[in-house]
């Protein structure tokens, strides 16, 4: 063989093994979930997954104590949110909570990080303000949102994995553009590969929209264009980058909540759907509820380029597994973090404050058996809180039990706003009860969409029973 020949070849072999590097190396594991031939399966590469595992790894329990004994409200000062736990207890969580949180050793480590070590007592550190508040938000998830993390629940350690601040987090993104002016320079808030959409050119902020805002997730259109279709191109963008982080994020395919034979149908899909339906709600009622409230107390050094604060997403907690810690029971070694303690000084009522007339409104609430069931919704917002959540697993409880009945759905508005906009407002908040209902495993056949008359509540201003959709079950 001549040399050039010998050249030429070594300089071929040289170019496939550049562009075959990007390629996933063999052996993949193929773990088949539906029939064979319809693409219902999930492919996982050992190379990378060796990399997930090790992330993934759980900490050592630490030995569990006698729950009883003097509570930590009565032994220590400024105990706000805790006290309703034995002072044994109470020392033991500190010390997990160190060991999640901030191990490592250094002037602002371990319990330095969040207190003053003069005075325990003190507040003047942001980051026992914020621990307070994240405390509060593991019970709520533990306690209200078991639609998504069941019995497994989740701790400090879920998202911080020994690091001060969660390895993964959002924040609003400023606005990219090329270095052209005019048209040719809009990247129309996508065209930039980003890591946010597993470095895709859909929309980059998939966050915003749909775990901070509540905007509708469709790509089907229900009507005909032009007669109010909103399911637009644009649309279905955002909902793919959103969909392509979750993917990401629980390190599977599409399949492992859709069914390949109809993407958009309930009817068919894998168990999975539901439970991400509920996290995505959970996700947003986190950053709304805990997060953004702490805008004020966190120095400019831990906000975003726009101001904002860290917000969660989906790879806050699983980061790459398909379930957080593949499914590690960690919350069973620390009950305290399921809830406050009934019956203790910690449950009882808050003092009474001054509230508007509307936050006194009723909460979602449903009549038992075969009554009618209302949700109600935040100003704007067509999201179904943990309240509305707990009415739609009523409804869908009691239409099991019901075979042969049916359900139908009613949007209502507020008077306030411009009329459109709460027209399309209403009927978002009607399709968000229908789609908890289907996945919670009610037939879509089983469920009639009704406008009312009169969809703009009789009642005035932003009171909150205007802001409604009324379920009836006959």
């Amino acid at each position: 063989m001549s040399r050039a020949r010998i050249a030429s070849t070594l300089v071929a072999a040289t170019v496939a093994a550049a562009l075959l590097s990007g390629c996933e190396r063999p052996p993949p594991d193929v773990v088949q979930s539906g029939f064979r031939g319809t693409g219902m399966e999930q492919v996982y590469n050992p190379r990378r997954l060796e990399k997930v595992i090790a992330a993934n790894e759980v900490p050592p329990a630490l030995d569990p104590v006698d729950p009883g004994g003097p509570k930590a409200g009565q032994v220590y000062q400024n105990v706000k949110v805790l006290g309703d736990l034995g002072v044994g207890e109470f020392t033991r969580l500190m010390v997990a909570m160190t060991n999640w949180v901030a191990p490592k050793e250094g002037p602002e480590a371990a319990c330095v990080y969040c207190h003053n070590p003069a005075n325990l007592a003190d507040d003047s550190k942001y980051t026992k303000i914020v621990a307070r508040s994240m405390i509060q938000m593991t019970r709520k998830i533990n306690g209200d949102w078991k639609a998504h993390v069941a019995n497994t629940g989740v701790t400090c350690y879920t998202c911080h994995r020994g690091q001060p601040v969660p390895q993964n987090v959002w924040f609003k993104p400023v606005p990219l553009t090329h270095d052209v002016k005019g048209m040719l320079g809009d990247r129309a808030g996508q065209n930039s590969p980003a890591t946010s959409v597993a470095l895709a050119s859909l929309p980059y902020d998939p966050f915003g929209p749909y775990l901070s805002d509540a905007k509708p997730i469709r790509v089907i259109g229900k009507d005909a264009l032009p007669n109010g279709n909103r399911a637009s191109t644009k649309q279905a963008e955002f909902t793919y980058g959103l969909m392509m982080h979750m993917s990401d994020a629980l390190g599977v395919n599409c399949t492992y909540c859709h069914n390949t034979r109809s993407m958009a149908e309930w009817d068919g899909s894998p168990p999975q759907r539901a439970t991400a339906w509920y996290g995505i709600r959970m996700a947003r009622s986190m950053n709304n509820e805990y997060m953004e409230p702490l805008t004020a107390t966190f120095p400019a050094h831990r906000k975003g380029p726009l101001g904002d604060v860290a917000k969660i997403n989906c790879a806050t907690c699983h980061q790459g597994a398909y379930k957080p810690l593949f499914g590690a029971q960690m919350a069973k070694d620390h009950p305290e973090l399921g809830g406050v303690r009934p019956g203790s000084a910690a449950a009882a009522p808050a003092a009474p404050v001054a509230v508007p007339a509307a936050a006194t409104a009723p909460t979602s609430a449903t009549t038992p058996s075969m009554g009618p069931a209302t949700v109600f919704f935040a100003v704007g917002s067509s999201a179904v809180d943990a309240d509305g959540g707990k009415v739609v697993g009523d409804l869908a409880a009691t239409l099991k039990a019901n075979p042969g009945a049916k359900v139908s759905i009613s949007g209502f508005h507020s008077a306030s706003g411009n009329l459109a906009q709460n027209q399309e407002l209403a009927k978002s908040r009607a399709f968000a009860v229908r789609d908890g209902l289907i996945a919670a495993g009610i037939a879509a056949d089983r469920i009639v969409l009704e406008k009312p008359m009169q969809t703009e509540a009789n009642i005035s201003g932003e009171d909150r029973l205007a802001r409604r959709v009324d379920v009836a079950i006959r």
